[in-house]
């Protein structure tokens, strides 16, 4: 039995070979890291300061509450409870909090940045509204871009993963009790609390997905603030089963109080010897973020430090993208071929999964053309090959839009990327006279770049 699934005592840390055993299962994605509100120390005004009592401050100023009659330090939920006590608008502490955090700008804490390098990592689950771990990953991975997927859940609008944890192409941030907004839906008050926690543990509002990678993983709970009873819950909650029955996965809390709380250690002790505690939440990613960067190589770790060049299509086509339709033998190619387009500053989009399949699939696809900026179709011995595909079907359509505009607008962009010619090219009819850019396996030129603003540029002038 692994000794990280063994609690010998209420301040059990983990040894040399639970560190070891962690960072294998990490290393094959078997864990998912819980972030908490403990993890988000900021640079403010009067110093680093946690985030939660920095924002009860500010809250408290601008609902005009007296923080004299609160306790020291007072808390969101001591905020709120007394703004609503005074006939305060329940709304109106949401669109505060928010006006505040946006006026912030904050920079990602160290612990978050630490966590976001660790690329094994590609489902994280945070307790917290704030958007501080969405900022980190996107600026470790992206380069600062916004790429990485952001999913929030409320009782009232029930939002899962999109598919199976192995299945994810991009980074995924999932907001367990919300997401920041000007509306009522995250929480910032015990009421709240208690109303998702009751939503999550219902039968028809429980996000399925999260929740069957949740109970089949190991868990790093880093930095939470569920004390004694309402870390039970969730612990239960999270595993759906008894803590005492046989399972194979086993969960880290590492964070200030739980060693301390001896009913707590008491009931994990008799109940849940999968579980060890780790005192200190900071300290714990700091531990765990050197450890496993001293089982990388010297090139892995230099590469860890480059931004991520390729950045997964998003699930939705933004508007006016550059849309690429191509055969799926040239996925590598068209990978380049938006890296190169990304780096430039020109927004494209392509569809990744390649369902080839259903009705729902291809109104997309056919709303997706009809409303993109520009339509790429990528040419190849590939393309030449295949008589029939469905990126035969997205020609098609492209054609149509074609079909329906003035003489001489610009929207179709042939691009070849190997040897095959224009005149042999397979491609409909509307395609032919066009200029075909030859980028050999997807390598973007800046002469090419430069046309797509022109074009760009003739249109909207």
């Amino acid at each position: 039995m692994s000794n990280l699934l063994h609690l010998h005592s209420p301040l059990a840390t983990l040894d040399d070979d639970a560190w070891d055993d962690l960072l294998n299962f990490i290393d094959e994605r078997r864990v998912i890291p819980i972030i908490g509100p403990e993890l988000l120390t900021v640079d403010t005004d009067t110093g680093p300061r946690l985030l939660y009592d920095w924002l009860a401050e500010k809250l408290a100023v601008k609902l005009g509450v007296d923080t004299a009659l609160l306790p020291v330090p007072c808390t969101l939920n001591d905020v709120v409870c007394w703004f609503l006590s005074s006939r305060g608008r329940r709304e109106e502490a949401y669109t505060r909090l928010r006006s505040i955090l946006r006026d912030a700008s904050f920079a990602p804490p160290k612990a978050l940045t630490q966590l976001a390098q660790i690329t094994d990592f590609n489902l994280f689950v945070t307790t917290t509204f704030d958007p501080l771990l969405e900022q980190a990953v996107n600026a470790v991975r992206f380069d600062g871009a916004q790429s990485t997927e952001v999913i929030a859940y409320a009782p009232n609008r029930v939002a899962d993963l999109p598919r199976e944890r192995e299945k994810l192409e991009r980074p995924v941030v999932y907001h367990l009790l919300g997401r920041l907004s000007a509306s009522p839906t995250y929480v910032i008050c015990d009421e709240d609390m208690l109303e998702f926690i009751c939503g999550l543990q219902s039968e028809h509002l429980t996000p399925e997905k999260l929740f069957h990678e949740l109970e089949h993983s190991h868990l790093l709970l880093i930095g939470g603030n569920f004390t004694n009873w309402l870390a039970r819950l969730f612990l239960r909650m999270a595993k759906r089963r008894r803590l005492s029955d046989p399972r194979d996965v086993g969960e880290v809390l590492a964070d200030s109080h739980s060693g301390s709380d001896a009913r707590l250690m008491a009931f994990l002790q008799q109940v849940s010897v999968r579980t060890r505690i780790y005192s200190g939440a900071a300290e714990f990613v700091d531990e765990l973020h050197r450890r496993w960067l001293a089982r990388r190589s010297p090139a892995q770790v230099i590469a860890l430090n480059a931004p991520q060049r390729f950045l997964p299509p998003a699930r939705e086509m933004p508007d006016h993208a550059v849309f690429i339709s191509y055969a799926r033998d040239d996925l590598a190619a068209v990978q380049k071929l938006k890296a190169g387009l990304d780096a430039a500053g020109i927004a494209t989009w392509f569809d990744l999964e390649r369902l080839e399949g259903g009705d729902d699939y291809d109104r997309s696809i056919r709303r997706n053309i009809a409303r993109c900026g520009f339509f790429i179709p990528v040419i190849s011995a590939t393309t030449q090959r295949r008589h029939e595909g469905y990126f035969r079907r997205e020609w098609s359509y492209a054609h149509d839009r074609v079909r329906g505009m003035a003489d001489g607008a610009s929207f179709v962009v042939p691009v070849c990327i190997d040897a095959t010619g224009r005149g042999e090219a397979l491609v409909p009819d509307s395609f032919k006279p066009l200029h075909f850019s030859r980028l050999t396996g997807g390598e973007v030129t800046p002469e090419f770049v430069q046309r797509l603003r022109e074009l760009s540029s003739g249109r909207d002038a």
